[in-house]
């Protein structure tokens, strides 16, 4: 049975070592789009967060905004010329997803080590952040190769 189960696992990970970081890719695409559209078209379950967060702004322009970003970096992670390009913009929109940790503690946290759903939601975007270096990490090593042998 261990022997049948490694023989399997050793399959499964020869095959993530060839697709994962692709599935990783169209795993952000999915959600960026997604998500994006559900601001773009007003049914966001995030947009009263996103009011409270970015006060200063009209949310009713703000968050159309916000919602086509997150689309065109979904659309982004698709291309994989335009990869370095979406991995800098999903590292900026990142940074501010972060915002509300600091700007709205008592909405993001029950006590110091206790996060609230919105605060987990806040929290969960550090997989993201990771993955996006993993895909970063496969894509800029293939532009380089590729822009050195042009010359």
């Amino acid at each position: 049975m261990n022997k049948t189960f490694n023989s399997i696992y050793f399959q499964f990970s020869k095959l993530m070592e060839k697709h994962g970081i692709d599935l990783m890719r169209y795993a952000l695409a999915i959600v960026y789009i997604w998500f994006g559209m559900l601001k773009l078209t007003g049914m966001s379950p995030a947009e009263d967060l996103v009011q409270k967060t970015v006060f200063w702004f009209k949310p009713e322009l703000f968050i159309p905004i916000l919602g086509l970003v997150e689309v065109l970096i979904g659309i982004g992670f698709l291309f994989k010329k335009l990869i370095p390009l979406t991995i800098i913009v999903l590292l900026l929109h990142m940074v501010a997803t972060f915002f509300p940790l600091f700007i709205l503690p008592k909405i993001c946290f029950n006590t110091f080590y206790c996060p609230t759903l919105v605060g987990q939601y806040i929290i969960k975007n550090l997989v993201l952040i990771c993955g996006s270096f993993c895909i970063a990490g496969k894509y800029n090593m293939q532009y380089y190769a590729l822009s050195t042998v042009k010359k």
